[in-house]
């Protein structure tokens, strides 16, 4: 049986006005995954991610390395319990 997982995840880098959130929350509503996506005011982009684990590390795993315009330089993930997310939106 799959645990569900929630994760908070900052990243960094060329990450912001690159379609970012977008790509982020059409991944994320294809893999499954419930959250959200957001700008922060220090440049950096905030998802939080709901679903089975495997799913959310593939999400994270996405944003990290296959953004098209975007350019990851780091990033923090913070493992939570799950809060019951529905769907994935851009905040």
């Amino acid at each position: 049986m799959s645990k569900e997982s929630r994760a908070r995840v900052i990243f960094n880098g060329r990450v912001q006005g690159v379609c970012f959130r977008i790509n982020a929350r059409d991944t994320a509503r294809r893999l499954g995954v419930k959250g959200w996506v957001r700008n922060l005011s220090n440049g950096t982009v905030e998802v939080v991610a709901e679903g089975d684990k495997a799913v959310v590390e593939e999400l994270i795993a996405w944003c990290t390395h296959e953004q098209p315009m975007a350019r990851v330089k780091g990033k923090t993930v913070k493992w939570e319990d799950p809060e019951g997310e529905e769907g994935f939106n851009i905040h």
